[in-house]
Parts: structure tokens; sequence; C-alpha cells
């Protein structure tokens, strides 16, 4: 199949313009006002306010909202909702919460050969915003074709679950494996070099014999559930990764991180080994074990304490998590309003990540807006190898621009935020601070929390494989 790149071919034809009134934030330095120049889908021209420009050029005042470089979330699930039309719903619902970019999650023992020609023939006319692939490593096939994914499609980032063992997996269709896969794995990633794995991190052992001494009282409340996968489990595996990952020259990305406990084990070993980078979840920095939410509430990791979930913030702001990410799942309220057996892990997350970083951290905790533009855009933009388009704004960058207002308070109402799923964990909460536009290659998909497409406009990117760097 034609291997689809960025830019896409309408890029070639934007109308230029300049953005002016803006104060544009970086990872790197405090944000600063400056008139920005656009054209062609790039980024042109960075320039003082009120630089005289070629009169031919339209002008747009943005006075007062904060420009971020084109928002990304680094942990999406396709495969959740409607297959045939998720792309359009779940691009649909990124770029109203201001995401120009997201990398998606494939779970898959078939060759993700034919997953590729799949997804891109499902995602090619539909995708709002750009998009890259993840491949979730499970069979001996996938470490033989390891190689061939990067050349051919442009993956550099696989993901590995540590619990997969035995019958773990098969509710995704994942097959068993062991800590000989998992080493073989992390091997020939190093071999091939600038690779990325993701590795979710839990002793699976020590959770089913947590989790079977619960059978007999069942679960009724999410401090049960979390009782059945303590932090030790999270923690335990981080080290092991750690410990693999070091001694084979592996880069190693540590989603979902829910515990201080796990977060103090990565500190300590950044002191020997720094190719570690660690994401965390909106939901680990606003929701509690103690709330009474039912299956509702259930994901994996769970919810934690108060404590856990202050320690992520303090890792948030002294730069321990690198990226935050919403480990997005398009479930439906049904799945989810069950008994905690059958209840479903995992909800919706993407367009509500931004409101939690400014409500919850920069508004309320003093989170810096550097911090913020690190954690979901500029690392994950390195981390995943899209930086030499993405993640900051500079001359020749894409020009992906999420424009935010930090005084707008918002409601959320699931109804408006354009996933396949019908509820958000934030329904009813009043947020301050959102994005009011989303701008992909120079073109505004979203504006005013309306969507203003154009279906089809997202762009599949391919990565070259090179040092991560978060």
């Amino acid at each position: 199949m034609t291997q689809p790149s960025t830019p896409s071919p309408d890029s070639a034809v934007q109308t230029p313009f300049v953005l002016r009134g803006g104060i544009v934030v970086s990872a790197d330095t405090p944000p600063q006002p400056l008139d920005i120049l656009c054209e062609h889908g790039k980024i042109a021209a960075l320039m003082a306010p009120g630089t005289a420009v070629a009169s031919h050029l339209a002008e747009r005042r943005i006075d007062g909202l904060h420009v971020f470089p084109g928002l990304i979330d680094a942990h999406v699930h396709f495969g959740f909702g409607e297959k045939i039309t998720e792309y359009s719903t779940e691009t649909a619902h990124a770029a109203l919460g201001g995401f120009s970019t997201i990398l998606a999650f494939f779970l898959n023992n078939e060759s993700y050969a034919d997953v590729y020609d799949r997804e891109q023939g499902y995602a090619q006319s539909r995708a709002y915003v750009d998009y890259g692939f993840h491949f979730s490593t499970a069979s001996e096939p996938h470490l033989q074709e390891l190689e061939s994914y990067v050349h051919k499609y442009g993956v550099t980032s696989f993901k590995y679950f540590m619990n997969f063992k035995g019958e773990e997996g098969r509710y995704l269709g994942l097959d068993g494996t062991d800590d000989g896969y998992f080493y073989e794995l992390l091997k020939t990633a190093a071999q091939i070099g600038g690779l990325t794995i993701v590795c979710h991190t839990e002793n699976i052992e020590i959770v089913n014999r947590l989790r079977n001494a619960q059978l007999v009282e069942g679960i009724n409340t999410l401090k049960q559930w979390e009782a059945v996968k303590p932090p030790i489990t999270e923690a335990e595996s981080c080290i092991r990764a750690m410990f693999m990952a070091e001694k084979l020259g592996a880069t190693l990305y540590i989603p979902h991180m829910s515990s201080a406990m796990g977060m103090d084990e990565v500190r300590r070993w950044r002191t020997r080994y720094d190719r570690v980078f660690v994401e965390t979840c909106p939901h680990y920095l606003t929701h509690t074990s103690d709330m009474d939410l039912g299956g509702m509430g259930k994901a994996n990791p769970p919810f934690r304490s108060a404590a856990d979930r202050e320690s992520l913030w303090e890792a948030l702001a002294d730069g321990s998590v690198n990226v935050v990410a919403s480990d997005h799942c398009p479930r439906k309220r049904a799945t989810k309003d069950k008994s905690f057996w059958l209840a479903s892990q995992g909800f919706p997350g993407t367009a509500t990540i931004l409101p939690v970083l400014l409500h919850e951290g920069y508004h309320k905790r003093g989170l810096s807006l550097q911090r913020i533009c690190s954690l979901v855009s500029t690392n994950p933009a390195k981390i995943f190898n899209i930086d030499d388009r993405k993640g900051s704004v500079r001359v020749g960058g894409d020009a992906d621009l999420t424009l935010v207002d930090l005084q707008k308070e918002r409601v959320v109402n699931a109804a408006e935020l354009g996933s396949y799923s019908d509820y958000s964990i934030y329904d009813g909460w009043s947020f301050k601070g959102w994005a009011v536009e989303t701008i992909l290659r120079g073109k505004t998909i979203m504006r005013d929390h309306k969507l203003v497409g154009p279906a089809g406009y997202g762009a599949y990117l391919r990565r070259d494989a090179h040092p991560a760097n978060g």
C-alpha cells in the first residue's frame, strides 16, 4: 500500500497568515509575546509584536491567548468503539481538546503488516488530527519482524505487557509471554537502535494471589480494587524492567505511573541509567480510591491514595514525570456501569487532559506553563521521534498551534466532547483553562469548542529511529 506521510497534499495550498497578539509558550523559555507567520503548513517566522509583513498576508488578532505548540496525546487506544468510524470520533475528540497529534496502540497477535494496511484504510479518509502508531509485541513473529516495522511503516515504539503471562492477555487476543521474551525484545530494540519500548509494569503473580483471596469476599469499592493491585505490584516490576533495559542498553518508557512507590524507584534508578521515561495520566492526578464511583472508576493501574496523587503532582513539577497522556479508551457507559468483576477498564480522556493540567496544576498548584508544554507537547515529540516537525513553536516546524484561554471556565459535558464514548469521569466538573482553537499544519480544525474539520486532513506520521531525549 502507498505509504502516507506528512504533510498531506493540500497543506501546500494553505493561505499564508499571521497570528498577532498571542503569548507563545515554550518548554525552554518563559512565555513571550510573538507574532507568528504561517506559510504552506509550516511556521515561517516568529516576530516581535507588530512587525510589518507583506500586505497580501491575512492577519488575525488573538490578543490575550496563549499559543502552545500543538498538543500530543502519546497514549490512545483504538478498537474499543465502532471500528469503521472511530478514527472520526476519537480524532474529533482530540481536536476538541486542543490536540493536533495522537499516537495509538494496537494490540494484536497477527503480523502488523496486515494491521497497518487495515488501520490505514480506516484512518486516511476520517482522521481530523495527525496520527502515529505504537505496536504491541506478544509473539515470536513480532520479534522477527521488528526491524521491518521500523523501515516499512515508520513505527519506532513497541509496547510490552509484563502482566500478560499465561491467560492474562487473551481478552485482548495477546499470547502469554515471559521474561525471556521481554529480554529478547529489549535486546533486539537496542541492537536496531533509536527505538522505545513502552512497558506496562505489573507483577501479575502478586495480583493473582491477592485477587484469588478477594474472590470470596467480592469487590465493591475502589479501595478493594486498589488492594488487589497495590503499589508494590507496579514498583517491583519497574525495577526489573529498568534493570534489564540498563543491562541491554534499551530505552524504556513506563506508561500510566500511578504510585509514589513506583515513582521513587524510577528516581533512584535514573541516578545510574537515565534512558527511562515516565508517563502519568490525568485521572491519577484527580481521582483517588476513596471515591464512590463503582465500576465507572475501574482502571488499571487503579486509582490510589490522595498522597499518591500529590506525589505525582510533585513529580510533574520537578521533571521526574516526562509525559501526561490519556490512556484513552472510548468505552460506552454500559460497559462500565457494572460490578467490579464485570466492568471494563479505562475511560475516555484526551479532550480533558489540558483542562486538568491548567485548572488543577497551573491555577491551583502553580505548575508552570513551561512544564505543561513539556508534558503534553515537547517531551512526547522528542521521545517518540516526531520532534523534527512537532512539539515546539519554531521556524520550519509544522504550524500546529493550540490557542488557550487560561481564564475560560467551562463545565465538562461528555456530549460536547465528540467521542464515541457517552460519558466522562469529569462530567459536571468545572475547569478553568481551555483550548479554544486547534490549528493543524496551518488549518484550523477546532474553534470555540466546535469541530470545523475537515475529516481526512489528519496525516500518518512516519518516524525515523533516533535516540529518545525527553
